[in-house]
């Protein structure tokens, strides 16, 4: 079997989760050891966000994953204002920075400022690599982590509705935005401290949640008919 099946990954799995129940599935079906089975995605999603996963059967397809993981996306984002994150999210241990309750004008002015082209420092919580290791392993060994910031795009951030402490918005954002990193901008601006509560992706390129499948919902069925033998 080989083809891209497109995901709902829900809250709590990681990626690779997904990725390993998918390849044991397509394994068995194929009568295959699950090591012999190439399985990839197009772009970490964390434990704590669920949304459109974007999976690869087959060396074929899994040999597109770089091009695809360039694709623009879009997230359904929740903030929490009031505090920081030692992960930039709701796994973190938080830290109370202020409990003002800033104008709704000045939130919207505050986020929207980050549309367009800007530096962003990733989240010492991320997958990317220093000297060969991932840098949330360093991270939670205790280990210095040193990361460079990064030109990254925001193409459009709408859909904007603010409830003190919660902010929600849409956001359309280029390869490599790392929402958690904008969410700590987004309360450093502030002068509240900020961070991702929430997150579902709802787009990768031209692929869209509307067409995922549930990880509860998949069938040796459904990979027939999705994937080619």
């Amino acid at each position: 079997m080989k083809g891209i099946l497109l995901i709902d990954k829900p809250d709590g799995w990681t990626s690779f989760d997904v990725v390993n129940y998918v390849r044991k599935m397509v394994a068995r079906i194929d009568g295959k050891k699950p090591r012999n089975v190439k399985c990839g995605h197009s772009g970490t999603l964390d434990p704590a966000a669920t949304g459109l996963l974007v999976l690869a059967v087959g060396r074929e397809y899994t040999r597109q994953m770089p091009t695809m993981i360039k694709h623009d996306k879009t997230y359904e984002v929740e903030l929490t204002l009031g505090y920081t994150s030692t992960t930039g999210d709701r796994e973190g241990e938080l830290t109370l920075v202020s409990d003002v309750d800033p104008m709704g004008n000045d939130v919207a002015r505050a986020i929207e400022s980050f549309v367009g082209e800007s530096m962003q420092l990733p989240p010492k919580f991320s997958a990317l690599k220093i000297n060969g290791k991932r840098a949330y392993e360093l991270a939670r060994e205790g280990k210095e982590v040193v990361l460079q910031p990064r030109k990254i795009t925001i193409h459009s951030i709408e859909d904007l509705m603010y409830n003190y402490p919660k902010v929600t918005f849409t956001a359309s954002v280029g390869s490599g935005t790392y929402i958690r990193s904008l969410a700590e901008d987004i309360g450093t601006k502030l002068g509240t401290g900020a961070y991702m509560s929430n997150l579902r992706r709802t787009v990768v390129g031209d692929m869209s949640i509307a067409k995922a499948i549930e990880v509860s919902e998949l069938t040796d069925e459904i990979l027939h008919k999705t994937l080619v033998d």
